[in-house]
């Protein structure tokens, strides 16, 4: 539930920094690219934080909800936390906006399972309960949204151009 707060407030706070004039947070669609960001990298941290950590998430609570069927699980939640601030990192940048938010998109869809596999199996995370299904899917769809929405927004690189069949 923190970083959905995270990704509200920051986008929030993102935006009124544009209402009073930085042009960079004019639009929502910016904000919220950059408090998706601000999100990821809250999240990500997680992926990295040793096992002795209790005041948040940690490593260890991310190998937990790694399904069975996954190989090398430690190894995948290093991999996806990489993946998590590349994709911060891409959602702020405008040119690389576009490819960011597909990316992110995807890997959303991937890490569902997980989540999928926590709440079923009751797997605690970061010494609180698991999230239900109920609240967790939403917000997964939530977050596919958001980085579509900012990828729509951004420029396409040149050969996303062109269209993938010609008429004849």
């Amino acid at each position: 539930m923190i970083v959905l707060i995270a990704l509200v407030a920051s986008t929030l706070v993102f935006r009124l920094m544009g209402a009073l004039g930085v042009r960079r947070f004019d639009t929502w669609v910016v904000a919220a690219a950059h408090g998706m960001a601000v999100m990821l990298v809250l999240a990500a941290s997680a992926h990295f934080v040793p096992k002795g950590v209790t005041v948040m998430p940690n490593h260890a609570d991310m190998v937990a909800i790694v399904p069975p069927f996954v190989p090398f699980p430690s190894l995948m939640v290093y991999l996806t936390g990489v993946f998590e601030l590349l994709g911060a990192l891409g959602l702020v940048i405008r040119s690389t906006r576009w490819a960011a938010g597909l990316a992110l998109a995807l890997l959303f869809v991937l890490l569902l399972p997980a989540n999928v596999y926590a709440a079923v199996a009751d797997i605690p995370f970061g010494g609180e309960a698991a999230t239900p299904l109920w609240q967790r899917i939403p917000e997964q769809i939530l977050y596919i949204a958001i980085v579509l929405w900012a990828a729509a927004s951004a420029p396409r690189p040149q050969w996303a151009q062109r269209p993938l069949l010609r008429r004849a």
